[in-house]
């Protein structure tokens, strides 16, 4: 992979993941909330963790960075 490639690829996969991150945070919040606990280690791991999976599962390949618009 081309250093040019690497780093169209780390840009696309980190805003997926941020993206991911801030998602799971609301809905998990949202659960916690719900059910009278609020646990921040939870939302934050659980966040975190979603993060990780998102990063990885992007190794297979990213519909944004296969776009010639970019």
């Amino acid at each position: 992979m081309k250093a040019k490639d690497w780093k169209k690829w780390a840009k696309c996969a980190g805003i997926r993941a941020i993206k991911t991150v801030a998602q799971t945070a609301i809905a998990t919040i949202g659960t916690v909330t719900v059910l009278g606990q609020t646990d921040t280690k939870l939302v934050i791991s659980t966040s975190m963790l979603a993060g990780i999976l998102s990063l990885l599962t992007s190794i297979t390949g990213l519909p944004e960075c296969n776009s010639e618009n970019k």
